[in-house]
């Protein structure tokens, strides 16, 4: 399973791209991104998942986003 962060649809955010490469125990396996990225009015960020050797889907009700305003 492999994921990363987009900015405006368009733009991987750097940094942002993790993958877990192990097998699935329990059929619900976490990935973790985290990286900082100055955004501006009106700005997206969006997840995009990819999977290579199984089936699966990223949860929009298990998935959490946050962010802290700096300066």
């Amino acid at each position: 399973m492999r994921g990363r962060l987009v900015l405006n649809g368009a733009t991987e955010i750097r940094g942002s791209l993790g993958e877990i490469s192990g097998t699935h125990v329990s059929n619900a396996t976490a990935i973790w991104l985290q990286t900082m990225v100055p955004l501006s009015a009106g700005d997206t960020v969006e997840l995009q998942g990819y999977f290579r050797g199984a089936d699966g889907y990223f949860a929009a009700e298990h998935t959490t986003f946050w962010g802290t305003k700096i300066g």
